[in-house]
């Protein structure tokens, strides 16, 4: 059984490339991402997600983001939420300020499965930036920031970093970003 995992690892490194299961899973938070997965069931095995999924659930958002979408999901990071002034987390995540946590939350999301090429082919054809009419009715800004890094601006000026792209999901694509983006 080792010779045979040896040797298909060994073709793959010949043949520059492998159809094996594992190679088309994204590792985020520690875990693989799964394609046959929906936004939800990712998110949830994600480390460095767990505070967006406790504020998908106080927002009600599951059953949304579980549904068939397609949805571009740009996915905080726990550091994102911790940067947020003291307290900001746990008053947002109050059953009486639901409707303000679903309003940044949705701000996050946009209609379609934007992969990083879409993203980038909009921000060319915007001659530098683009506009995102996010699912919160709101707009994000592209822009280019390095060859192969798109910046995502918010209504504050606030600017946030793809870190991980094209998290491919059953019902759409996750981008991991590196600020929480806030609507107006």
């Amino acid at each position: 059984m080792l010779k045979q995992k040896i040797t298909n690892a060994l073709a793959c490194v010949v043949l520059g490339g492998c159809i094996c299961s594992a190679s088309a899973d994204v590792l985020v938070g520690g875990n693989a991402m799964l394609p046959a997965k929906n936004i939800v069931e990712n998110a949830i095995n994600s480390g460095d997600h767990t505070t967006l999924v406790a504020a998908v659930k106080a927002a009600g958002l599951v059953e949304t983001l579980q549904g068939a979408g397609p949805f571009t999901v740009f996915a905080p990071v726990n550091a994102a939420f911790a940067a947020l002034p003291a307290g900001t987390v746990d008053s947002l995540l109050k059953p009486e300020n639901k409707a303000g946590l679903t309003k940044v939350l949705t701000y996050h999301v946009v209609p379609g499965r934007l992969t990083f090429d879409e993203l980038q082919k909009l921000v060319r054809d915007g001659k530098g930036d683009a506009k995102l009419t996010t699912v919160s009715g709101d707009t994000l800004w592209l822009t280019a920031n390095g060859p192969h890094n798109i910046a995502l601006k918010d209504s504050t000026t606030a600017i946030a970093n793809v870190s991980i792209y094209d998290v491919l999901q059953s019902n759409g694509v996750i981008h991991s970003i590196d600020k929480v983006l806030l609507p107006k």
